[in-house]
Order: structure tokens, then sequence, then C-alpha cells
């Protein structure tokens, strides 16, 4: 195989390393092309591609998020990851590591961990890695990796949810979920919400966004049930799909551009956290992105209108 080859073969694996390290799609991909240069520059050919790909990938993500983390402390709002539809990288016998470790709430979770902490995690929990090949790629001892381990494993076992839900039980309460929303039942959203839920939206200061969080089960009803049905009027369409590995929708414009991403955390039976990303800069992988000030006006309009 030649080297592009190599690299080819191994790039679904290397963007998801460094989409749960960043939690952003378009840092992920240029650290995969920053690891293709590097690998592309190298004189000699490593005994074993896979490992020095992987450690590359991986050194050069927590770089960026040594540096991304001093931005998200100045972020506007609430920080939400970029919503990834699909994850590249597919090993059966990992299937359950995979997909816990992408959703919002796990990569919301590897938030409270150091970057050292979240690659170790991230290769040795989700990936397999051994600790030799883990080593290299952080550039710590074996013994300074299982300590890194341990305190990372302490931190994500103290803020997991108590409930879990299967893949059927998500799946049928989003389906109801969204009928409701788009009926404007705000009824019907109560009756499939937490007594403790939280709607977080992530506008970044460059959409329209909540002022701050929402919770509890009567006032996400009600924003989400008597908002929805506005947009809807001027043709706004909800799309479901599964968004980091979790019951969502994209929301489009009457031109098709994405407006926004909505994801539902399930669990116990009911919807616990909504989330939403709105900022443009996170919805551009998706596709065109809506003008989100325009829709926020227009719907304006129609509300004062029918008045």
């Amino acid at each position: 195989m030649s080297k592009v080859e190599e690299f080819e073969a191994l790039r679904p694996l290397l963007f998801s390393i460094a989409y749960r390290v960043l939690g952003s799609v378009s840092e992920a991909e240029d650290a995969v092309q920053e690891t293709w240069l590097r690998f592309d520059a190298s004189p000699t050919r490593p005994a074993s591609v896979k490992s020095f790909l992987s450690a590359t990938v991986t050194r050069v993500s927590i770089d960026v998020l040594r540096s991304a983390r001093v931005r998200r402390e100045e972020y506007v709002g609430p920080w939400l990851p970029e919503p990834l539809l699909s994850d590249p990288y597919q090993d059966p016998a990992r299937a359950a590591e995979l997909a816990d470790s992408v959703s919002m709430a796990a990569l919301l979770l590897l938030e409270r961990l150091s970057p050292l902490e979240r690659a170790v995690f991230l290769l040795r929990e989700v990936f397999a890695f051994g600790f030799d090949d883990i080593a290299a790629a952080v550039g710590r001892s074996q013994a300074a990796c299982r300590q890194l381990l341990v305190r990372a494993r302490r931190h994500m076992d103290a803020g997991r949810p108590r409930f879990t839900a299967d893949g059927r039980e998500r799946r049928e309460l989003a389906r109801r979920f969204f009928e409701a929303l788009n009926d404007g039942d705000v009824a019907g959203l109560r009756e499939l919400l937490a007594a403790d839920v939280r709607l977080v939206g992530d506008g970044g200061g460059k959409a329209p966004q909540l002022a701050r969080a929402v919770t509890g089960a009567r006032n996400v009803a009600h924003l989400l049930g008597t908002v929805f049905p506005w947009l809807l009027r001027i043709d706004v369409t909800c799309e479901p799909h599964d968004i980091n590995g979790q019951p969502g929708a994209l929301f489009r414009d009457r031109d098709g551009k994405v407006l926004h991403a909505l994801v539902l955390e399930v669990a116990g039976g009911r919807v616990r956290t909504v989330r939403t990303v709105i900022n443009p800069d996170k919805l551009g992988h998706l596709g065109p992105v809506a003008d989100a000030w325009a829709v926020d006006r227009e719907v304006r309009r129609v509300r004062r209108g029918a008045r």
C-alpha cells in the first residue's frame, strides 16, 4: 500500500479520535489533515502505521484542545459540541463504547477532564489501545497513564446518569416528542419531559439564543410548544436524524438551509435534556446555513400580524 492508501484506510479512526478529544468537526478535520502532513513528511516508515498516526493525531488534538479551552472560557452562552450525524469509524467489538462516547452528554462530561486525562480515557476505554501506545501518544510513562485513567474514570463515573434507555425506547419517545412539537401540544410535551428537564441552547453570540438554560417540565414544554409552531408557519421544516448517536432533528428554512440542530437526551423513560445548536459556525459541515436572525425577524412579524 502507498502512504496515501494507508492513511485513507485509517482516516475514519483518526477523525473519530480527534472529534472525541475536541468536540468539533472542523477542528477534528484540521487535526487529521495536520496528521497527514506530518506522516507525508516523515522520511521513515513507522513499524506500525496505525500506532504512529493515532499517536500523532492525539498529540495534535491535545495541542488544539489546550488553545480551544481558552476560547471556550470566553464563549458567549453555553458551549455545546458540534453536531455529528454519523461516526465514520465502526468497530463491532467496540460498538457500545463508540456509541456512548460520541453522545453530547458524554462529550460534555469529557470537558471536565484535563486534555491528557481526556486523551488517555478515550484511547483506552473507547478505542482499546494498549498502554504502550497510549504512553507514546501523550508523552507520559505507562504508570503515569494508568493514574491519568483512574482519575478520568472517577470523573466520568460521577457524572453519568443513573438511568439508561435502550434504542427502541429512545426512538419511540423521540417520535412522540416531535409529533407533539409539530402540533404545538404543550400538554403532550410536558408528559414526555422529566420534572427537572433542561433546555440548553448554543448560539455563541452569533444567532438568537436563550439568555440562560430553561429548567423544569412546565417551562420547557411551554417554550417549545409555543415557539415551534410559529417556525412551521414560515415553512421551517423538521427533519429527524440521529445526532451524536441520539435522537434529534435538523431544522431547515424554506430554502433547505440548516437553521439549527436539536438533540434529545433520554433516560428513565423521559426526556432529560434538550440541546439545540444554532451557532452558524458549528453547522457548516451539515450544509448551507440559514440566516437565523432573518428567521427570527420573520417569526416576530408573523406573530405581531396574528394579534
